[in-house]
């Protein structure tokens, strides 16, 4: 039997405006096993944002639970969850966010300084991840010195960086053309037939396509949660 990497139970999350609460997500029950490969759709405002930042250990919930690989994270302190998103979860967003003055190669290291690596382990794991997403030469290279896709590119290694249990990419292509969309849709492609765990947040239908399992939201719920048959594959 495949173990649970993530195991969702009656999550809520409510926010308050002003004297208002409202109720964002409204009771998500939702497994994920280790090794899949899973989109999060759903239309503006149907919680598809709240559930990924909750996902990626970046907000708690109202209530219910949420096991991450064995650990339940739903009722942690911050210092705890910055810990568990550092070891856990390689992140992957749509605007990049990389250290505009730093190589490549050092945006890449960031996350093993969190975690306490050496120097030399951590240049030594940067370039193996670089090279991995076909960046060897361009390691000394500052972003404004690379194109979007070798931006993302470079986003995509600092994820990979730390081994996590989870990739999760929100709208990773999102600023990127169609054609550099689909090399780095292969390149998620690659990653999860290395045994990675992918979560893909994205409204977009044809990127959608690349993951083997598609879950919708809708209103706060989950209005379907399917296995894509007719996978994207490279």
């Amino acid at each position: 039997m495949t173990e649970s990497l993530i195991k969702i139970k009656a999550i809520k999350r409510d926010f308050q405006l002003g004297s208002e609460t409202i109720n964002v997500l409204k009771g998500i029950d939702l497994e994920i096993q280790k090794g899949e490969y899973v989109a999060l759709m759903g239309p503006s405002g149907s919680g598809k944002s709240t559930l990924m930042n909750l996902l990626g250990c970046l907000d708690t919930p109202t209530s219910g639970t949420y096991i991450l690989n064995g650990k339940d994270v739903s009722k942690m302190h911050d210092d705890d969850l910055a810990e568990v998103r550092n070891k856990e979860i390689g992140f992957v967003f749509q605007t990049f966010n990389l250290l505009p003055r730093t190589t490549a190669l050092d945006n890449v290291a960031l996350p093993m300084v969190y975690a306490g690596y050496s120097k030399a382990d951590r240049h030594q794991r940067a370039k193996e991840v670089l090279s991995q997403v076909g960046l060897a030469d361009r390691m000394d290279h500052q972003p404004n010195q690379l194109s979007g896709g070798q931006r993302q590119r470079v986003a995509v290694a600092r994820a990979l960086v730390n081994n996590p249990s989870i990739i999760l990419a929100d709208e990773p292509t999102g600023n990127l053309d169609s054609k550099t969309s689909e090399e780095i849709m292969k390149l998620f492609d690659a990653i999860h037939a290395s045994g990675n765990t992918v979560i893909l947040v994205t409204h977009e239908e044809d990127i959608a396509q690349y993951a083997h399992r598609i879950i919708r939201l809708r209103d706060g719920i989950i209005e379907s949660d399917v296995v894509n048959k007719n996978s994207t594959r490279s």
